[in-house]
């Protein structure tokens, strides 16, 4: 049996502009993410550089309106990008990501006059955002956010802490809930700070066990004062604001994973049609091509559900359940397909020789981030049997 090479994925596109698109994507993944990924994970290293490529390419802003320097791509086509990007990389795609979901809540529910001013840096100027939910005591229970913005004539002064940011302490700008009323999801409202503002500052990143490359950290607002133009839709809508980034967001998840999920399947075929034992190679062996059959299987299955996830939200139909559901299938298909690859090298995916090891470390994050795969599970199970009784 001749050494099989593993071809890359066969994608339904709707336009010629979405193969183009791909195709570019293949390019810049292969000559500038690819060949450093191992050696700056292992660094932690963040490629800057890299994103500052993509958005010169115009590959951060693809969901949005080219009205204010976006793609005009539907998600079905943006998410399938994700993917690519992160089956060169997962800081990347994951990087790609939170970046287009740090800037939903100004494309999706600021003025005209604030999207002009501001969405044009944000989509294709080369800025990197980051999305501040969570906090120190408030992770899935996000409602109970503690971090407040009181009013002080025509600005916001913001203090708190927010924790678990991706990009904290190197974005040019954060994304913001924040409590301005009652207790509860009602009382919250949502902000634009930009990345150096007074009274901004970051902790030392979190030590992690994968994305490495990925600074994560708490981000401190000590008295951080914002004009009243940087309030985002109106005050005690940050909630639904919030919840809304999400969903599109765990669609963004859901891609990264099976980007990464199909790495790791690459890696394990290659590995297998060039591995030989017994006179031959692992390939040919039954109990292993099944396993390779069935890593295949769910990948194909996580895609098919988040693509059809992203064609509800294209035709602007719900999707909240759908983006759980492909959120939930496609992160747990990622830590089973990792996990695998590392049993299909056997010693070798062990070893930091081959990057299967750090592909099944970094799946693991991918079950807890943007609501943990528990949280996803409630969601679905309301939209089935509706809001638990207490």
């Amino acid at each position: 049996m001749p050494d099989y090479a593993p071809q890359p994925v066969d994608r339904q596109l709707p336009t010629d502009e979405a193969r183009d698109l791909i195709s570019l994507v293949r390019d810049i993944a292969q000559r500038e993410i690819v060949p450093k990924s191992a050696e700056e994970e292992e660094a932690g290293r963040f490629p800057r550089e890299v994103f500052a490529l993509l958005s010169e390419s115009g590959l951060l802003g693809l969901p949005y309106s080219s009205d204010h320097g976006g793609g005009d791509q539907p998600y079905e086509v943006y998410l399938q990008v994700l993917e690519e990007l992160a089956a060169a990389r997962l800081t990347v795609g994951l990087g790609a990501s939170v970046h287009t979901l740090s800037c939903h809540a100004l494309a999706s529910y600021g003025t005209k006059e604030q999207q002009a001013e501001h969405l044009p840096a944000m989509l294709g100027g080369g800025l990197l955002g980051a999305y501040c939910l969570s906090e120190p005591a408030s992770g899935s229970d996000a409602a109970s956010l503690s971090t407040k913005a009181v009013r002080d004539g025509d600005h916001w002064v913001l203090t708190g802490t927010k924790a678990w940011i991706t990009h904290g302490g190197i974005a040019d700008f954060y994304t913001v809930m924040a409590r301005t009323g009652e207790e509860g999801p009602r009382g919250i409202t949502a902000f634009l700070a930009p990345g150096d503002a007074a009274g901004l500052s970051a902790a030392a990143p979190e030590r992690k066990m994968g994305l490495k490359g990925s600074p994560t950290a708490q981000i401190n607002f000590d008295g951080v004062r914002l004009d009243g133009g940087r309030r985002i839709g109106e005050e005690g809508q940050g909630f639904a604001i919030a919840l809304s980034a999400l969903d599109s967001g765990r669609l963004g998840i859901a891609a990264c994973a099976i980007g990464l999920a199909q790495a790791a399947l690459d890696e394990a075929v290659a590995y297998a049609s060039g591995r030989r034992q017994f006179g031959r190679p692992i390939s040919d062996f039954q109990g292993l091509r099944f396993m390779l059959a069935d890593m295949a299987t769910q990948i194909e299955a996580g895609r098919a559900l988040y693509l059809a996830a992203a064609r509800l939200r294209d035709a602007g139909r719900p999707f909240s359940k759908q983006a759980a559901m492909a959120k939930l299938l496609c992160t747990d298909t990622a830590m089973k397909v990792t996990t695998d690859a590392v049993q299909v090298l056997g010693g070798y995916g062990y070893t930091a020789d081959f990057p299967v090891e750090r592909y099944m470390r970094e799946a693991k994050v991918l079950q807890i981030v943007e609501g943990t795969n528990q949280i996803q599970r409630m969601v679905i199970a309301r939209h089935l049997a509706g809001p638990e009784t207490r």
